[in-house]
């Protein structure tokens, strides 16, 4: 792989959830702040904006969940591990992680599904007028990045040696100790 394509996917691993994300969250913001700015300033309103920005915040709610895998910010993790004797912390990460693995393999399943009768019985989103099936991808897009995420950090940890608790920071593992 040369050095250019290995410097984009680098930048895309550590960057791809949260530039998606800023970039809906923006979108988000603007469509509000025009709605506002011409309802209250000009007494006139935009049909769009709403539905705009509601697909945005979704998109930008699961880039974010994604990222949160990545970065191991879910609670559950920070403050359970910490708190449980050092010999339950990494059945405890093992065992939450398989069951968010089933979870998330289970919603990739019916996403898809979903995604299949979206396909089939074009739904159009009025304001818009585009396919509903679109927007509506990144529920199927949204697992599918958290379970690679969730992979991601357990082939790091293994190739770590597979010491510690797999994705943790370096703080939070000292607080548990060496498992």
């Amino acid at each position: 792989m040369s050095n250019a394509l290995r410097n984009v996917a680098g930048f895309l691993d550590r960057h791809f959830e949260e530039a998606i994300a800023s970039a809906c969250l923006t979108l988000v913001a603007v469509c509000v702040f025009l709605q506002v700015v011409l309802r209250y300033g000009f007494g006139m309103a935009l049909t769009w904006t709403e539905e705009l920005s509601g697909f945005a915040m979704a998109w930008a709610v699961y880039m974010g969940a994604a990222l949160g895998v990545r970065e191991r910010f879910h609670i559950r993790i920070l403050i359970g591990v910490v708190a449980l004797p050092k010999t339950l912390g990494l059945p405890t990460i093992l065992l939450a992680d398989f069951l968010w693995l089933a979870f998330n393999v289970l919603m990739i399943r019916f996403g898809g599904e979903y995604l299949t009768l979206l396909w089939t019985q074009t739904a159009i989103a009025p304001a818009l007028d585009i396919d509903q099936f679109w927007p509506q991808t990144i529920i199927v897009i949204g697992y599918s990045l958290m379970t690679l995420r969730l992979a991601q950090i357990y082939v790091l940890w293994w190739r770590k040696g597979a010491r510690g608790l797999p994705g943790m920071p370096k703080e939070f593992q000292e607080a548990v100790g060496d498992v």
